[in-house]
């Protein structure tokens, strides 16, 4: 039993030291990187931009300028009113008087004191008012243009995120291509340095090797402080703080993205652009403001009325009430005139606004497309560029360590390949950052930059 007991007891009292000593070590490894995803960059973007949420408050604001045009053009009015006053009266302050008439003491100057007592109800309602209907309708279409107003702020936060996130995809490809480098001067090194020891390899050999390996490690330093600088400015603009450890979860790669003609996509585009839309609501926001300014000129019908008690006390009050029709006409109006030439106006300018956002459009995606061309065919030349690089690079660390040749070639082959690297990196960069241009000319950036990444 004794055994036993003392083996239980020495088990307890190790884990109760080990813990500690584990929490101590759990707490003193760094927290894992945030892994982040395209796609989550930009909810986090949209979810934390001012530019988003101002747009936002504007929509609501504008929201609430068409419930108060509903209100005044469709819903009626009721309010209720009660009073109770003692008062007296001069007659001859209203023009009231009689003459004397003898025998008989005539009407007091001043009556009174009396008092009375009013509990109503008032109720308005407009029957037909189309200035009033007409400006409910543009208000309505003001709503619609400060949605895609807000739609508008979406996409380019989405463009400008993709792009920050496009910049810290190339650093982390330049990191790995400067580590890459940084392994073959290792090796080169190595070689050069067992190739001295036998005899087969000249010192100047091993200083090059050395010369080469500090030079490809201080550009690591370079590329890492940069990837680390782009990380940086990311997390910024998504609202998290600068100190998150983060790393890219999608790496930056090549992909083919079909073709397609400009005069298909300009249709599809003007469909979908928010800005454009915008223009178009305003537009026709103006012209229902041009319908209410007409009808400014209409006779306007409504229909008012109250019910209430009506007393000299509040024991004797009795139940009275009013309905009464309204047609109101406009004799003369001068502010029309000069409230359609105003608008007359707005309409023109909103139209050479709309002409020039087209081919504004048409211009953008027409770019877009031109360099999608040009990125693929760069990326083909850099991609066979980079494959001959790296065979120049075999070669010469054959021929140096067969001993026909000093590590001269070598160096300069490292060099050549990092020169490749460096031109694919920038080329497949390129192709990225027109599929993100051509993703915002065609409006819904969001879905199109998803799509034309994982397509």
């Amino acid at each position: 039993m004794k055994p036993d007991f003392l083996k239980i007891a020495l088990l307890l009292l190790a884990g109760i030291v080990a813990s500690p000593l584990a929490d101590r070590n759990c707490q003193g490894q760094p927290p894992a990187p945030y892994r982040l995803t395209l796609q989550d960059a930009i909810q986090k973007a949209l979810q934390a931009n001012l530019n988003v949420l101002v747009a936002g408050t504007r929509v609501d604001e504008a929201e609430g300028a068409r419930q108060r045009s509903m209100a005044a053009a469709l819903l009626p009015r009721v309010n209720a009113q009660t009073y109770a006053n003692y008062q007296n009266r001069d007659l001859r302050a209203f023009g009231i008087s009689l003459p004397p008439i003898p025998g008989f003491a005539g009407l007091p100057s001043v009556v009174g004191p009396f008092s009375n007592y009013d509990f109503r109800i008032y109720a308005q309602q407009n029957v037909i008012d189309l200035e009033s209907y007409r400006t409910f309708k543009a208000s309505e279409l003001a709503v619609d243009a400060g949605k895609m107003d807000e739609r508008d702020a979406r996409d380019l936060i989405v463009r400008s995120i993709a792009a920050l996130y496009l910049n810290g995809q190339s650093a982390a490809a330049r990191v790995d291509a400067a580590q890459s480098r940084v392994r073959d001067s290792t090796t080169l090194l190595k070689l050069a340095s067992d190739k001295h020891d036998a005899g087969t390899a000249t010192g100047v050999d091993v200083l090059r090797a050395q010369v080469q390996l500090a030079n490809d490690k201080q550009a690591l330093l370079v590329a890492q402080n940069a990837l680390k600088q782009s990380l940086l400015t990311l997390a910024r603009n998504l609202g998290m703080s600068p100190g998150t450890a983060m790393e890219l979860a999608d790496p930056l790669h090549y992909q083919v993205l079909p073709q397609s003609q400009p005069d298909t996509l300009l249709p599809t585009a003007l469909k979908a652009r928010s800005d454009y839309l915008s223009l178009s609501s305003q537009r026709q926001g103006l012209l229902e403001q041009q319908r209410a300014n007409r009808a400014r000129s209409y006779p306007k019908l409504s229909l008012n009325g109250n019910i209430g008690e009506l007393g000299r006390s509040i024991g004797s009050v009795q139940t009275t009430g009013l309905i009464q029709g309204q047609i109101d006409f406009t004799v003369f109006d001068r502010d029309r005139s000069g409230e359609a030439e105003q608008l007359a106006s707005r309409v023109k300018r909103i139209d050479d606004q709309i002409a020039d956002l087209e081919r504004g459009v048409d211009e953008d995606i027409r770019e877009a497309l031109l360099n999608l061309d040009s990125a693929a065919e760069q990326v083909g030349v850099a991609r066979q560029g980079q494959e001959l690089a790296q065979r120049e690079l075999s070669l010469a660390q054959d021929r140096f360590q067969a001993g026909t040749a000093n590590n001269v070639e070598v160096v300069t082959a490292q060099d050549e390949l990092a020169r490749a690297e460096e031109n694919y990196i920038v080329a497949v960069s390129s192709h990225v950052d027109a599929k993100f241009a051509l993703a915002r000319a065609m409006g819904d950036t969001e879905k199109n930059i998803l799509q034309f990444m994982n397509p």
